[in-house]
């Protein structure tokens, strides 16, 4: 029993670590983007708007990095302390996408810096070049990240010696296990549509309180340049992510979607309850041989069931299938406004309070799927940390009592949170550095 919940306990933490990073994360790779877009807007055109805007998004863009790094430092320390036995032997094989996210991190905080502090003390074209590095650090920091999950989804790269430890690595081939570019471009494509849609969704809400908002209009339009671009895109990556996971990764496919026997011609099956004590997914809508033709391009494909592996080795169904519902839900929702907005930007027409509205609404929907997606990614894994190598339960670390750090950690975040709202609320609140009327911001429309 003590087992049990220490293991659990280790799960909850690590997991409500994750869960808290993510968000800066993926805030850390978009919003880059997003300043140096506005940056360039205003060195090619002059306009004093995108100029303000740059300076008002590196502002929140240091706040966010600055949680992030404190957050990604915890998560650092867990990692040893939590599951030391998956650092033993996952360690001498996945050490290298680490060190280099390392790297890219320190890279990423010593450009912000020289972004943040040369405005006016470099010249424009360098100060540009400082947030293009801070943008492409923080991307390249998340793709080495997500190689080291790939790999734990789809272990490669080493052979296991009669005592279970790993023997002959060859670290680049760990390094880019199969489905690797899938992964990488799934999860920078999330981050970048998650971050701008809930920039687009607070900007839309000043915006419909004043249409005559320049800086307003500016920002929502650079942030959906880039979420509408991601958002679209998206779909095409999960596609290419899902027949992946058909071919590599069966067992989790079958927890997504709710399929407990294998068959030609599954169908895919939009919500519904999957029962695993029943081997059944109660109250879906079926659409005939659809999950065969995503899968495999194939409607007459078979697609195996849960009950075709050892009941030991099923993810939770119960909770991935749901879980992927909402991921794929959500992203679909977004993906529909960004093509709302460029048929209505390729029209030339300014968005109407109907596309405001319905920007704010989905404001948070991006990380709500971010989350979604990542909780699918690691229940869908499960029973293991290192998918068919090594069980979550034998990687965790043999300390007892941690529901105590449970509780400490969860109220830290709380504070983190509380303190980060705050004080981006008082960035947005203010209003840009010598609010522009409409008229000085052609360079907006």
């Amino acid at each position: 029993m003590h087992a049990v919940s220490d293991l659990l306990a280790a799960r909850a933490l690590f997991g409500l670590s994750l869960a808290f990073h993510i968000v800066f994360a993926a805030v850390g790779v978009a919003m880059p983007l997003l300043m140096v877009l506005a940056e360039a807007r205003a060195l090619r055109t002059g306009s004093e708007v995108h100029r303000q805007l740059a300076r008002r998004w590196a502002k929140g863009t240091a706040i966010l990095f600055a949680v992030g790094a404190v957050s990604g430092t915890v998560i650092s320390f867990e990692l040893g302390l939590l599951w030391p036995r998956f650092m033993a032997f996952a360690g001498p094989i996945i050490g290298m996408p680490f060190s280099l996210e390392g790297f890219a991190f320190f890279a990423e905080a010593i450009f912000l810096g020289i972004y943040l502090y040369g405005w006016g003390r470099v010249s424009p074209g360098l100060h540009l070049t400082a947030g293009a590095v801070v943008a492409a650090s923080g991307a390249l920091s998340a793709a080495f990240v997500t190689l080291a999950n790939a790999w734990m989804n789809s272990p490669a790269g080493f052979a296991l010696a009669a005592s279970g430890a790993a023997e002959e690595v060859r670290p680049l081939v760990a390094m880019f296990p199969p489905g690797w570019v899938h992964e990488v471009v799934h999860v920078l494509l999330s981050s970048y549509a998650a971050t701008a849609f809930a920039v687009a969704g607070i900007h839309a809400y000043f915006l419909l309180r004043d249409r005559a908002s320049a800086f307003h209009r500016a920002a929502l339009g650079t942030a959906m340049a880039v979420g509408a671009a991601a958002a679209l895109l998206q779909p095409l990556s999960g596609d290419l992510s899902a027949r992946q996971v058909a071919e590599t990764q069966p067992a989790k496919l079958a927890a997504l979607e709710g399929q407990f026997r294998t068959e030609r011609g599954a169908p895919l099956r939009i919500f519904g309850l999957p029962d695993m004590e029943r081997r059944e997914t109660r109250f879906a809508l079926e659409i005939p041989r659809g999950l065969s033709i995503l899968a495999f391009h194939d409607p007459q494909a078979e697609v195996k069931g849960l009950a075709d592996f050892p009941r030991d080795e099923w993810p939770d169904t119960t909770l991935v299938h749901p879980a992927f519902q909402v991921m794929v839900g959500l992203g679909s929702l977004l993906a529909l406004a960004g093509l709302a907005w460029a048929i209505a930007r390729l029209r030339r027409r300014e968005p109407g309070p109907r596309l405001l509205r319905a920007l704010v609404a989905l404001g948070p929907a991006g990380f709500v799927a971010l989350e979604a997606g990542w909780l699918v990614t690691e229940w869908g894994r499960q029973p293991f940390a290192v998918r068919g190598v090594l069980r979550t339960a034998d990687a965790v670390t043999p300390v007892h009592h941690l529901l105590l750090p449970l509780l400490l950690f969860a109220a830290l975040y709380l504070f983190l949170a509380a303190a980060t709202a705050a004080l981006l609320w008082r960035q947005i609140a203010h209003g840009p550095e010598g609010d522009l009327p409409a008229a000085a911001g052609e360079g907006a429309r």
